[in-house]
């Protein structure tokens, strides 16, 4: 499996504009991006630390995933990212491993990439995130 780097954290935030005055006003980070992703129900801004991404997430329904895991476990880091070269592969490869799969093919995502996610009973209680540029 060819892993590249972290290509983001995923944290869910009840509303972005508020959790923004925490990592732009406190932190000094700079959102370069806000988008929806209708299709996941969701709302996404972005922030750099270095070569690594935040990507804050913040539900645009009552059902969606983001909604759901704030209401179980309130906000906090949702999701661990990486970015891959070979996503069918790498999903091919820890199938073979064991891991279930949420998604059994890549997806749409935010910024043009394609995503799929393991399952978290799977791996530790990590939610993860593959992710590759569609070129």
């Amino acid at each position: 499996m060819d892993l590249n780097k972290i290509e983001h954290l995923g944290i869910a935030v009840k509303n972005i504009e508020e959790s923004l005055k925490y990592y732009e006003g406190v932190l000094g980070l700079k959102c370069y991006a806000i988008e929806e992703v209708a299709e996941q129900k969701v709302k996404t801004a972005f922030l750099k630390v270095g070569d690594t991404k935040l990507e804050l997430l913040e539900a645009t329904s009552n059902d969606s995933p983001i909604a759901k895991f704030i209401e179980k476990r309130g906000e906090g880091v949702q999701h661990i990212a990486f970015a891959v070269n070979g996503i069918e592969n790498a999903l091919n490869e820890v199938i073979e491993k064991g891991i279930k799969l949420i998604d059994e093919k890549p997806r749409k995502g935010a910024e043009g990439l394609d995503i799929a996610f393991l399952h978290p009973k799977s791996t530790g209680g990590v939610l993860t995130e593959f992710c590759e540029k569609n070129n």
